[in-house]
């Protein structure tokens, strides 16, 4: 998860721009995912600045992130600076893991989503939300090149050109959640996307109840 320090110079500016990319639309996509996972204690993996808090006040918050400038800006109670392959937390310690446009920036998939069911109790769900290529050549060929041009522009609003480059070659990094996420130790229950044309997925994921 160490490509997460890509946006550390741009923290206070982070949340406001994906707002204005998202058509206003991040916190309601972040909550199609929040609504499914139970209550309790969850982790929010790759928490940044606390973007997701209002949606998840219900619960006991754990705000991870690799970034302590990103975490510097959160207001959640318990706040952790760790990477996503290294979880710092004993086995079965959440009840729910939460990820949003964070999995782009992983340095191993495979390996985080070991630690996500590691640390999930049994019966325990993870939620994770990211952006993507549409599904289809024709839409993925037009999205990638509308994305070459907007996200350097907009990164420039906030000086953050190279930032923004970057985002838009790591949409190109993953295939499709039903492949990324197929072969993992918990269950893909639904797969579904979001936003213009579907660059957003969404993936919710479920831990056996029983303990092996």
């Amino acid at each position: 998860m160490s490509n997460g320090k890509v946006f550390k110079d741009i923290a206070d500016r982070y949340d406001r721009l994906n707002a204005i990319l998202s058509l206003g639309q991040d916190q309601k996509w972040r909550n199609t995912v929040v609504s499914r996972l139970p209550e309790g204690r969850i982790l929010d993996l790759g928490a940044g600045t606390g973007a997701a808090n209002e949606i998840l006040a219900t619960r006991d918050l754990v705000a991870l992130d690799p970034a302590p400038e990103m975490l510097s800006l959160n207001d959640a109670d318990e706040r952790v600076v760790a990477v996503a392959e290294a979880l710092p937390f004993v086995d079965e310690s959440f009840d729910a893991v939460f990820s949003a446009y964070v999995f782009r920036n992983l340095d191993s998939v495979d390996t985080t989503m070991a630690e996500v069911a590691r640390v999930l109790r049994p019966g325990g769900m993870a939620g994770i939300i990211d952006l993507g290529r549409p599904v289809g050549k024709l839409k993925a060929k037009v999205h990638r090149a509308g994305t070459a041009v907007v996200l350097p522009i907009a990164g420039m609003t906030v000086g953050a050109r190279e930032e923004y480059s970057y985002l838009h070659k790591t949409l190109d990094k993953h295939p499709p959640p039903q492949q990324l996420l197929a072969d993992t130790p918990l269950t893909l229950v639904d797969t579904w996307r979001l936003g213009p044309m579907g660059f957003v997925w969404a993936a919710l994921l479920q831990k056996s109840e029983v303990r092996s």
